[in-house]
């Protein structure tokens, strides 16, 4: 076959010169003015300039995609979509500006060999060349081209494709790619540009649509960023590699029969033995080192392998520690049960807890606010009453609705309690000592009603769950197992820190219905959840080794815990200190939690038992604020003992002499001087002594004091050296003198004794020795004596 000759645009201009003017516009390659005017016969004819522009297409199409999706994980996709276009033989490709790739290697190839061919060719003049390729070629003219066109491309259309329009030029230039004849390939001048996107086969398609998706989801990957940029610089270095490998395969056919003489020149270091008998034996040296340790973890691992065996062995042997495991895992499982009940049930008994709390809450509020409106109506009406007197008026006194309602009301409770007196055979009741906490029947109906709806809800809360989970007794049964067969696992996992807060959910439950103000609720002592923890503890108690047990403050804790603040939130919101009843009751309940308290002290118990007296000391001085009133009438308002002046004054005093004595109930729980200052300090020198001082000295002034006196806790006159009385009483002391000086000189001489022995029983043994030899009593003397 004859070599093509290497063409330039020069030498197809010179050829071509005589031609006719259809191959002109390809004298300028470079104008695109001209080429756009190229006819259908010409426009597949391209020069020197269009290859190599055509070859530059396919590099700023890689350099675009490599720019435009660095980073991202579609490069493959696309490469293999590059390659199933060439093994389909597609000619087609997505964009009008792209290039056959096939088509330049194959153009490569024969530029390589046009190369080669020139160079073998050099050593001939340039004249004999042209002289012999006139010769030898025949320009075939413009419709023979096309016709040999149309022909070779219906005989390779591809498989998946078949144009139907032979007229198209697109598909000539679609078959190119697939040519294997690379002599018979369009002169540079008659390549096609494509002006229109050319249909894409189904492989194609779907080759694209790969790469989209994959470039769509990869966007903001940097990592995958990264891992492109290797992948590229990777396939560079192969390019490079393969590229330099096929240099050096097209040279070796040339270079093979040059025979490589060795150089003489080149010299070596000299070869010493000693060098390398010291490198061979450091490398051994390592070499057995790291044997040596394989060796040793070998051994280790043979030990290892050796002592799971046996413990293996010796489980599946061991009978008790298969038992053991299933004690643990079904105790673990129980209490994740009784946790998770426990859990979901305490929604329920905070709702019935505060339910019934705001009822009694209501309840207690009523009396407080009724007894405050009564007070405060009656008092307006005896002072409207005081001043009519005053004015000597025989007008009517105007009273308002509410108030005439409100005083009806008073005197009707009073005499329902007058009668019931009477019937109970109890005469020395004095008025005014009544804690008046009777409701309208209505009234009552509506809260027996509430509180039995409560109770009836409180009932149904447990009613679908097992006794192991809702009963104390089976619950402490459990972990009295675990103490019984594993009690250093039991003590060391602190079960007696953990008991009370389980129990603490089900102990609120049966304290729902409790109240601690009435007279007949249960005690403290009585509860099942009391007697089942003393059961408890007791039954740890019996092994003597565990006398320090721990458990032995569970109940203690429970209290404190539990208890004490249930008990706060009675003091807080529901004692009324004016009531005998209640105080009574809720100071035996306080006793008996001290009690337990004292038992077992630290911190905690001690922190609770100040968390319950704290709100009891408030209450008390919140009471002598709000609830003690003694009114102060002139002589004349109260010399006569059936009017109302004078009973209201008498009603109150009374009523505050009532609070006084409740207060000094707290005498063996509270602190000597909180009741000395709350009692004395703040009651009976603020209050009681002022009214005792408007008061007519007689046998009921007398009376009066023997009360205030019989209040007093004998705990604080037990000293037998005490001459002289606590401080407080002394104003209570100089009013007994001042009584007994004005009923010395009148004719009711025995109240004097009486006020002797009161004076005597208050360690005020100088001050009645004074007054005995002052007004010469030497018949008194004895009793002084008796002490």
């Amino acid at each position: 076959m004859a070599h093509r000759p290497k063409r330039t645009f020069r030498q197809r201009r010179a050829d071509s010169s005589d031609s006719d003017s259809t191959q002109e516009p390809f004298a300028e390659p470079g104008a695109p003015g001209e080429q756009a005017d190229l006819g259908p016969a010409e426009e597949g004819l391209q020069s020197g300039g269009g290859r190599a522009e055509a070859a530059e297409l396919p590099r700023r199409a890689r350099g675009r995609g490599r720019g435009r999706g660095r980073g991202r994980v579609w490069a493959s996709s696309r490469h293999a979509a590059r390659a199933a276009s060439r093994l389909d033989g597609g000619s087609d490709v997505p964009e009008s500006r792209a290039v056959d790739l096939s088509t330049d290697e194959e153009d490569g190839t024969h530029r390589s060999s046009e190369s080669k061919d020139d160079q073998s060719s050099s050593s001939n003049s340039s004249s004999s060349l042209e002289e012999e390729f006139t010769s030898l070629v025949n320009i075939p003219d413009a419709a023979f081209i096309q016709a040999a066109y149309r022909k070779r491309a219906l005989a390779r259309a591809p498989e998946d494709y078949i144009s139907l329009d032979v007229k198209h030029a697109f598909t000539i230039s679609g078959v190119k790619k697939n040519t294997e004849y690379p002599e018979s390939e369009p002169d540079d001048h008659e390549n096609i540009i494509p002006f229109t996107p050319k249909p894409q086969t189904l492989r194609q398609k779907m080759a694209e649509t790969t790469a989209t998706r994959n470039e769509e989801t990869s966007e903001d990957s940097e990592e995958d960023k990264k891992y492109q940029d290797i992948w590229e610089q990777q396939q560079m270095r192969r390019a490079v590699k393969i590229t330099k490998g096929r240099d050096i395969d097209l040279s070796h056919s040339s270079e093979s029969q040059t025979v490589k003489k060795f150089d003489a020149s080149i010299s070596f270091p000299p070869v010493n033995l000693e060098i390398i008998k010291k490198q061979l034996n450091t490398r051994l040296t390592l070499l057995q080192d790291t044997h040596r340790s394989h060796l040793r973890e070998y051994e280790k691992y043979i030990q290892d392998v050796k002592s799971s065996k046996s413990t293996i062995q010796n489980l599946e042997n061991s009978s008790n520690q298969v038992l053991n495991f299933k004690f643990y895992k079904s105790m673990k499982v129980y209490v994740e049960n009784l946790i998770d009940c426990l859990d979901k049930k305490i929604i329920n008994i905070q709702e019935i807890e505060s339910a019934m709390h705001a009822l009694l809450v209501k309840q207690a509020m009523i009396f407080m606010k009724r007894r405050q409106d009564e007070l405060k109506h009656e008092s307006a009406y005896l002072q409207q009453l005081s001043r009519k007197a005053e004015t000597s008026t025989n007008r009517s006194l105007a009273i308002d609705e509410k108030t005439q309602w409100i005083l009806e009301e008073i005197e009707s409770r009073r005499a329902q309690r007058r009668q019931a007196r009477v019937l109970s055979g109890n005469c020395t009741h004095q008025e005014g000592t009544s804690s008046d906490d009777e409701l309208p029947s209505a009234d009552m109906m509506d809260f027996q009603k509430s509180q039995g709806d409560i109770l009836r809800d409180h009932k149904k809360i447990f009613e679908d769950v097992h006794d192991d989970f809702c009963n104390i007794q089976n619950i402490l049964l459990k972990f009295q197992q675990w103490r019984e067969k594993f009690p250093d696992s039991y003590y060391e996992a602190f079960i007696s820190l953990c008991i009370p807060k389980l129990l603490n959910p089900l102990i609120r439950f049966q304290l729902i219905d409790w109240n601690p103000l009435k007279f007949d609720s249960i005690g403290l002592k009585q509860m099942p959840w009391f007697t089942s923890i003393e059961e408890f503890i007791d039954s740890s108690m019996e092994d003597s080794k565990k006398e320090d047990s721990s458990d032995k403050k569970i109940l203690s804790t429970v209290i404190s815990k539990t208890i004490i603040p249930r008990l706060t939130d009675f003091v807080e919101f529901i004692w009324d200190p004016l009531s005998t009843s209640q105080t009574t009751n809720l100071i035996t309940q306080s006793r008996m939690i001290f009690e337990e308290h004292s038992t077992c002290e630290n911190e905690v118990i001690s922190k609770g038992k100040q968390d319950l007296l704290k709100p009891i000391v408030s209450r008390m001085k919140k009471a002598i604020d709000d609830d003690v009133f003694i009114p102060l009438y002139p002589e004349s308002a109260v010399e006569n003992r059936m009017s109302p002046h004078s009973k209201f004054q008498e009603r109150q005093f009374w009523s505050g002499l009532k609070l006084f004595r409740n207060i000094l109930l707290w005498n063996e729980l509270l602190p000597e001087d909180t009741l000395q200052e709350l009692g004395l300090g703040k009651l009976l020198n603020r209050y009681l002594i002022i009214a005792l001082l408007n008061a007519i000295p007689g046998p009921d002034v007398v009376k009066k004091c023997n009360q205030i006196a019989a209040c007093l806790p004998e705990k604080w006159f037990q000293n037998s050296a005490m001459r002289t009385s606590i401080p407080q009483l002394e104003n209570f002391i100089q009013f007994l003198l001042q009584s007994a000086r004005k009923l010395s000189t009148s004719e009711i001489r025995d109240e004097v004794k009486e006020i002797i022995l009161i004076l005597v029983k208050i360690k005020a043994l100088n001050q009645a020795e004074s007054f005995i030899e002052e007004y010469h009593l030497d018949h008194l003397k004895s009793v002084i004596e008796e002490v």
